[in-house]
């Protein structure tokens, strides 16, 4: 034992020599080569946004240390580069095709440009190259054919800039290829043909946002392996082929928005028994859903939006018990939707019928998916009352039930109070004719951020239970018979940002607290609202939708009431407003001049009302202001020049006589002349007088000859047109330079015609108030009016 340790002893400082030099020569050999390191540093000199690499490169001669790649043992190659989302900017350098044992290169999500090397694309070693989510350009090179066979498996090039025709001749060396995606560029011409017969393990395919035309190929059908195909949002045309049902395999299919047509033959989509998603929605489609497609069993997406498809709702899709979403808006489809068991659908968390033909009532079944959180029932034939089911739908954040024919608005508030979750109700074009519910006792909707009513002929006052939405944003009380003021509270509701109450009845002066919402005041960003997204879009117009409460402008509209009195000086608080109009009203007094601090304003209407004195000059210094009426009031005085005001069309000053300017007939300087003499006041008066007898006797000879026309003083409404109105506003804008407004005259003797100007027939008419009708016939509403001289005339508006 003693000799043991003797030994031990001995022999130590020789074997610890050994283990120093065993080490020395590991470190040698795990360094990378001069052949790896290379070729990385060459495609860092490339970069002219490095995002940090180079102070970590630099710091070691070893490349298997360095950021972002990996070797492998024992020869130390590198086989991973994978820097994505580095804010690397500059070109990808050839010279990584040097590295001969990479295998998998990741640069997406930074900002390089330039083209995509040919050496990467016809690496012998790389398998899986993605470039996604950068600024490269240029085409994509053709391989020749007689290239070796390369292993590349996953190309993802999407979301770039490239363009031109999508190669033909390199896929047929890429026979490994697994999953190729090239959505989000500019490619042209057709989508490739010979990509199944190529690349037979094809399994994902992606095309979508590019500017592919021509027809599908039929030879897609062969891929067996192809789960994924989506080529939407492309200018494909024709129909779809009955030979890509044959791949069998497919679990997403989808085409949208491109110019398909024709109808979903029922036999051949029940080969696609693996469907999870079927995306046809924005083409040309027609015919039926087909009853097949209950055999679909596996089917959680249903898209088929914006189509030209009829007929009614196959009872078999309650068998797609799998179904997370059903969007068939925009269609001609009709009947019931009682049709349809949505009872079986356990798992529906979308369904969006927007802008069919569907009647009956809301079917009870539909109250039993107790997982929906958006429903649109918008602009169908829908009517009854509201079921107290529907309060079982306990996660429904997003309901449109606009453009029906729903009764009893407080019943149905009554029974949505109960969706605590809901933050957008927009119930607007039903109810009509009804009393907005002033009960205190509507409570809840705490969450409720978007709250639409208009166009419901509701009568009433502005209720006190809105003042309990404290997270309320946008509130839409426009195309009512609403009356009495703007209550105070207004001011209250901390989060309201867009507030239309237009085409009512209000009266009284424009309150000042309405100048102090806190949303209009505020210059600052909107990110301490609710950043939570709309479950379905909603619409302003047909051709603008949002997906963000908060992308919505801050918008306020007092058009088309009575508000009296002048524009409070405190408008000028209110810096944050994008959108301000008060057209249509009786406004009298001056623009003041605290409106130009708006400064972020790009929508000014004050058209319509009294106002008198000049345009503050300091107007045109608002840089943002893109549309901007003051006609048919009483302003006068010169029109400022420069700035925005260069743009504005001559229409937006006019029925201001007094007013000059270079975009006017009448220059600022020239001779001014009376506006009526004695003598043309006379003639005005004679032949006024005239109007008034020759109407008066048409009036008597269309009482005498129809005695069944009612001359019951009516209200003028807004028009509502069936159609993409959408879910925000609910009437059209009405505007002095649509011509929907023939006044009638009487020839003089000498051939002339005396012709009156708007904006004497607004004042003579009131502005078109309701106390001035005389009449109405199949044309239009028949109005007194009395001119400043005492003369009395008859003038009509056509509907």
């Amino acid at each position: 034992m003693q000799t043991l340790q003797f030994l031990n002893k001995t022999h130590m400082p020789s074997f610890a020599l050994s283990l120093v030099l065993l080490i020395s020569l590991s470190s040698l050999t795990s360094s990378c080569t001069e052949h790896e390191r290379g070729p990385l540093l060459q495609f860092l000199a490339e970069l002219s946004q490095d995002g940090g690499l180079a102070a970590s490169w630099q710091n070691d001669t070893d490349c298997c240390k360095w950021e972002g790649i990996t070797c492998r043992s024992p020869d130390r190659a590198v086989t991973d580069v994978s820097l994505a989302s580095r804010g690397l900017e500059g070109s990808i350098s050839p010279f990584l095709g040097n590295l001969t044992s990479l295998l998998r290169l990741n640069l997406s999500c930074n900002s390089l440009s330039g083209g995509l090397p040919l050496e990467l694309v016809s690496s012998s070693s790389i398998t899986i190259l993605d470039v996604s989510f950068n600024q490269l350009n240029g085409t994509l090179h053709e391989l020749p054919s007689s290239t070796p066979s390369r292993p590349l498996q996953v190309l993802n090039i999407s979301s770039n800039l490239f363009a031109g025709h999508f190669p033909s001749t390199t896929w047929k060396v890429m026979e490994k290829l697994v999953t190729l995606n090239a959505s989000n560029n500019s490619f042209t011409g057709q989508m490739p043909t010979q990509l199944c017969s190529t690349s037979p393990s094809l399994t994902v395919l992606g095309l979508c946002f590019n500017e592919f035309s021509g027809s599908i190929p039929p030879s897609l059908g062969n891929c067996s392996r192809l789960r994924e195909l989506g080529a939407g949002y492309n200018n494909l045309s024709g129909v779809i082929p009955n030979e890509l049902f044959n791949a069998t395999s497919l679990e997403y299919l989808s085409f949208p928005n491109n110019d398909l047509h024709g109808a979903i033959d029922g036999t051949d989509i029940t080969n696609l028994r693996n469907l999870v998603t079927l995306d046809l929605g924005r083409n040309s489609f027609s015919g039926k859903i087909p009853v097949s497609i209950g055999q679909l069993k596996k089917l959680e997406e249903l898209r088929l939006d914006n189509n030209n498809m009829s007929g009614e709702l196959p009872s078999a899709l309650s068998n797609c018990t799998n179904l997370i979403t059903i969007d068939l808006k925009s269609n001609n489809f009709s009947g019931e939707l009682t049709k349809v068991n949505f009872s079986l659908l356990p798992n529906l968390r979308t369904l969006d019928v927007f802008l069919n033909n569907f009647s009956g009532k809301v079917p009870e079944s539909l109250y039993s998916c107790s997982n929906l959180t958006a429903l649109r029932l918008a602009g169908n034939n829908l009517s009854g009352q509201l079921s107290p089911q529907i309060g079982n739908l306990k996660y429904l954040t997003f309901m449109s039930l606009t453009d029906n024919s729903f009764k009893n608005i407080t019943n149905a508030l009554h029974i949505l109070k109960r969706c605590k979750n809901l933050t957008t109700l927009l119930i607007a074009l039903n109810f009509r004719g009804e009393i907005m519910p002033k009960d205190d006792k509507i409570d809840g909707f705490e969450n409720l951020q978007v709250l639409g009513i208009g166009g419901c002929e509701l009568s009433g006052q502005i209720p006190h239970w809105i003042s309990k939405l404290g997270n309320l944003q946008i509130l839409v009380l426009a195309d009512n018979r609403l009356n009495g003021s703007i209550p105070v509270w207004i001011k209250t509701l901390s989060n309201l940002f867009y507030l239309d109450i237009s085409n009512n009845s209000f009266t009284g002066r424009i309150p000042t607290a309405i100048m102090d919402m806190p949303m209009l005041k505020s210059e600052k960003s909107k990110a301490h609202l609710d950043p939570r997204v709309f479950e379905l879009p909603v619409y302003s117009s047909p051709s603008r939708q949002y997906r963000v409460p908060t992308a919505l402008p801050k918008v306020l509209d007092l058009s088309k009431n009575k508000f009296t009195g002048v524009i409070p000086l405190e408008i000028g608080q209110m810096k944050a407003l994008l959108s301000l109009n008060f057209s249509f009203n009786h406004l009298t007094g001056h623009i003041p001049q605290s409106i130009c601090n708006l400064t972020k304003l790009q929508v000014l209407d004050l058209s319509a009302n009294n106002l008198t004195g000049e345009i503050p000059a300091a107007l045109n210094s608002l840089h943002f202001l893109s549309a901007f009426n003051i006609s048919n009031n009483d302003l006068k005085g010169p029109i400022p020049s420069g700035g925005q005001f260069n743009t504005f069309q001559n229409s937006s000053f006019d029925g201001n006589p007094k007013l000059c300017g270079s975009v006017l007939a009448h220059k600022c300087g020239s001779a001014s002349t009376p506006l009526i003499s004695p003598k043309q006041q006379n003639k005005k008066a004679f032949f006024g007088i005239a109007f008034g007898v020759f109407f008066g006797g048409v009036a008597i000879l269309l009482l005498l000859g129809r005695l069944f026309v009612s001359i019951r003083m009516k209200g003028v409404t807004a028009t509502n047109q069936r159609g993409d109105n959408g879910d925000i506003d609910a009437s059209s804008f009405y505007s002095s330079s649509e011509k929907t407004l023939v006044v009638m005259w009487m020839p003089q003797g000498n051939g002339e015609e005396n012709k009156l100007k708007f904006s004497d027939i607004l004042k003579a008419t009131n502005n078109f108030d309701k106390e001035n009708i005389i009449g109405c016939g199949g044309y239009g509403l028949v109005y007194k009016a009395e001119l400043p001289g005492g003369s009395k005339l008859a003038i009509k508006k056509l509907h």
